[in-house]
């Protein structure tokens, strides 16, 4: 998300930073091409004209004019009104209320809904320790009560049955009841979408939210759909007293102008981002940290707190060890390895939180994306326990089988392990204190090669 924005105001932060001292010429220059780029993202025009505005006022004050490093204070001020546009910090879900805190959410068919609805659910059990019921009040859609309880089972949370029979608003008032004798801490209820915003649509959830009275209402809208995500939004808003936003399929948005325009445009906030199809794929919304993401700063708490959810200590207690003795990895740690890094969303996942990563975590995407991280660990399980203890015994005919075991061909057995090759070569170095030279040999100062990734792949 916002990779292409991110790229054209790289350029413009650079040549910035650069200036000694800043005019209001080249302030003015500089203001066109934010301008442009934000028009680019498919940010709402309206969004547009005020962010530049306010960026020009504070950038021709004492604010800059008084600074040692005006292009410093110029990326500041640039940044400040980024987390502006988006709201000021996380708006969290108000759980404070006698349980159960009721949950309703909202939004065209297509646009995540039920899965949103689900990647919720696991948020709430898993992050808020909540016990969470989860109910489909939508009759009309083929499979959708079938698909809600079939990923209510995958996330572990308790689903209320219902039936295409039966009406949205006997549903939803049957769940309560249900919800408050059994001491759930939270019911979920998803409500019925259209393709797209009609009269009846609008008297349903009005009439479900009348008789839910929820705490939360959340509309979840396709973060692709660009301003057609704001204008969809707006409408809802005027229907119903929205509480929040869910923006969905945002790891598929290279713009990212929804969630730029969505809080300025409704009043309401993002309170989460759908990252990708995953039931984990779900992440609260903080303005200021996506700030830093658009302006290629990266976003290290994000980071620190994925990697604490999807590590297992014993497993990087056990990888630490041989990290100093440079001895003993092998395929099945390797593997291992790949395993932790779907977890956490894939390698590019992580990149791109990394500050200065932005831009090389879409190369790193498509060399190391879910699919190839797959492949590697089939791969890896096609082979015997002894060949993944010593990789060395695997010779031709051992290729062969291991390359029909996994369904791949021979050269991706051979590339795997080249690459797990040049990992054992990162290991030793470690050991010899050799990391100042191995970041030498990856660019210098932490960074990549200037022709892109080391040769024969990411040594993962």
């Amino acid at each position: 998300m916002f990779s292409s924005l991110s790229e054209r105001l790289d350029s413009v932060i650079k040549r910035v930073r650069g200036q000694g001292r800043l005019t209001e010429e080249n302030i003015q220059d500089s203001l066109r091409e934010v301008r442009m780029a934000l028009l680019e993202a498919d940010v709402a025009l309206p969004v547009v004209r005020d962010f530049i505005n306010e960026v020009k006022q504070r950038a021709l004050g004492e604010e800059v004019r008084r600074s040692l490093t005006p292009g410093q204070a110029f990326v500041k001020i640039v940044k400040d009104e980024l987390v502006r546009m988006m709201g000021e910090a996380n708006d969290a879900l108000d759980l404070a209320v006698r349980p159960p805190a009721v949950i309703m959410v909202a939004g065209l068919q297509g646009a995540g809904k039920t899965t949103s609805l689900a990647k919720l659910a696991r948020h709430l059990r898993e992050r808020e320790k909540k016990k969470v019921l989860v109910v489909s009040c939508d009759v009309y859609r083929p499979a959708a009560i079938d698909q809600l309880q079939t990923l209510a089972r995958e996330v572990e949370v308790d689903f209320f049955p219902s039936s295409s029979g039966d009406k949205p608003v006997a549903i939803a008032r049957a769940a309560v009841d249900h919800a408050r004798k059994q001491f759930h801490d939270v019911l979920l209820v998803d409500t019925a979408g259209r393709l797209h915003v009609d009269e009846g649509m609008m008297a349903e959830v009005k009439a479900l939210h009348q008789a839910l009275e929820p705490v939360e209402t959340l509309f979840v809208v396709d973060s692709m759909t660009g301003q057609d995500a704001v204008n969809t939004a707006k409408a809802f808003n005027d229907a119903l007293p929205l509480t929040g936003v869910i923006l969905t399929k945002t790891d598929g948005d290279a713009r990212g102008g929804a969630a730029l325009s969505i809080r300025h445009v409704t009043g309401k906030p993002i309170k989460f981002l759908g990252t990708g199809e995953k039931t984990k794929a779900l992440e609260p919304f903080h303005p200021e940290r996506v700030a830093s993401r658009i302006l290629g700063m990266g976003d290290v708490l994000s980071l620190v707190e994925e990697v604490e959810r999807g590590v297992d200590r014993d497993q990087a207690d056990r990888l630490a060890e041989k990290f100093k003795t440079g001895k003993g990895f092998d395929l099945e740690d390797f593997r291992d390895q790949m395993n932790q890094l779907g977890k956490m969303g894939g390698i590019g996942s992580l990149m791109d939180k990394l500050p200065g990563m932005g831009n090389m975590a879409d190369k790193v995407k498509n060399q190391v994306g879910d699919k190839e991280v797959n492949r590697l660990v089939a791969i890896i399980n096609s082979m015997t326990p002894a060949e993944r203890h010593k990789p060395d015994v695997i010779n031709g005919s051992r290729k062969r089988r291991i390359a029909q075991g996994s369904g791949v061909q021979v050269q991706d057995v051979n590339r795997l392990l080249k690459q797990f090759k040049q990992m054992q070569k990162m290991m030793k170095q470690f050991k010899k204190g050799g990391m100042k030279k191995m970041m030498r040999q990856l660019g210098g100062r932490g960074g990549m090669p200037p022709g892109g990734l080391p040769p024969g792949g990411m040594p993962f």
